[in-house]
């Protein structure tokens, strides 16, 4: 039976708060996917998960890579827990598909990219906002070139997260286990989504800081000023101290048209009086439910995760791409810390 007969067969390593709208989309792609295993420390835990979404539990992390039949591994553990288990994934020929972010760093995500590179097998990183209809849509008139060179870019991010519940559990907003606050674990889906519409940002001029409500290690509220490569300049803000939480909004300016994204939602206004909209009624998880949005975009991006393996193309969303925004994320941290501009890594 040739690749493209068979399903398509994954192991699950992590059954955590993120793995929800991962196992929705497999279910839902049971045709074309068999989830041939789940793996977690937490023997309790992996058996309400499988359970829960019919599937069938592994002993252990090595029967997943000894799996013939499985081609690619998700993993949904905690950045802190990335490294041995791509390193292991990659040397056993595994592809690799990883919620975000890479790592804690820009050095231990570069090392991970490194190494799936080294090994010849395929890194995706989740970044679902790529994947909504509205987001495709603005993406396909960027690159038609129909709106004209980006002069200004304008990005919100205005969510909530409760004290308690969610800053309480152990780890949390930690530089240890996430690898820093607002930017790294909420901030870095619209960042990255921003950068693939308007390519990289060269320098940046930030604030960084904790509100008093929040109890935490790092920052729950940036706000910066930022050059991009191609001449435009713009803003960001971003915080998950806005309560209770609202849609992220970015604004691009273009020469011919104003592009605005709010959740799952373009509004294009043209220069020459032209009004387009492409939308979708959804949650975007910006309030006290991280997970309060469909799962259709995970569905979206697993679907090209096994298409780019079949014929041996990058993910759209990949560990080069994703090396994008860790730069950025970086340079603004360093920028609120030292008070000063910064330029971003080429």
């Amino acid at each position: 039976m040739s690749n493209e007969q068979r399903r398509f067969g994954i192991g699950i390593v992590g059954t955590g708060m993120g793995a929800k709208p991962h196992a929705l989309a497999l279910n839902a792609l049971r045709d074309t996917v068999e989830v041939r295993g789940v793996w977690r420390r937490n023997s309790e835990a992996l058996a309400r998960f499988c359970a829960e979404y019919d599937f069938p539990a592994a002993p252990d992390f090595d029967s997943l890579l000894a799996d013939p039949g499985i081609d690619a591994i998700l993993i949904i553990t905690p950045p802190n827990a990335r490294h041995d288990l791509v390193a292991a994934a990659a040397r056993a020929g595994k592809h690799v598909l990883m919620e975000k972010p890479v790592e804690r760093t820009t050095e231990a995500a570069r090392a991970i990219v490194q190494l799936c590179d080294q090994a010849g097998v395929k890194l995706g990183i989740i970044f679902q906002h790529r994947f909504r209809a509205a987001s495709k849509a603005l993406a396909a008139h960027v690159a038609s070139g129909a709106l004209g060179a980006l002069q200004a870019v304008h990005l919100v991010v205005p969510w909530w997260r409760p004290q308690k519940g969610y800053y309480d559990q152990p780890g949390r907003g930690t530089v240890a286990q996430d690898g820093g606050g607002v930017l790294i674990t909420q901030a870095i889906h619209s960042l990255d989504l921003m950068l693939s519409l308007t390519g990289p940002v060269k320098a940046v001029t930030a604030l960084c800081a904790t509100t008093g409500l929040h109890q935490m290690e790092t920052e729950d509220f940036v706000a910066g000023g930022m050059e991009f490569a191609n001449g435009a300049v713009g803003g960001m803000m971003a915080t998950t101290a806005n309560f209770p939480g609202g849609a992220e909004s970015l604004t691009l300016n273009f020469a011919e048209a104003g592009a605005t994204l709010t959740g799952g939602n373009l509004t294009l206004n043209w220069m020459d009086g032209r009004t387009e909209t492409v939308g979708e009624a959804s949650n975007s998880g910006g309030g006290a439910d991280p997970m309060a949005f469909p799962f259709d975009w995970h569905q979206a991006q697993i679907e090209d995760f096994i298409a780019a393996v079949r014929e041996d193309r990058p993910p759209l969303s990949n560990g080069h791409t994703a090396m994008h925004v860790h730069r950025l994320i970086e340079a603004l941290v360093r920028s609120g810390r030292e008070g000063q501009r910064v330029l971003v890594e080429a």
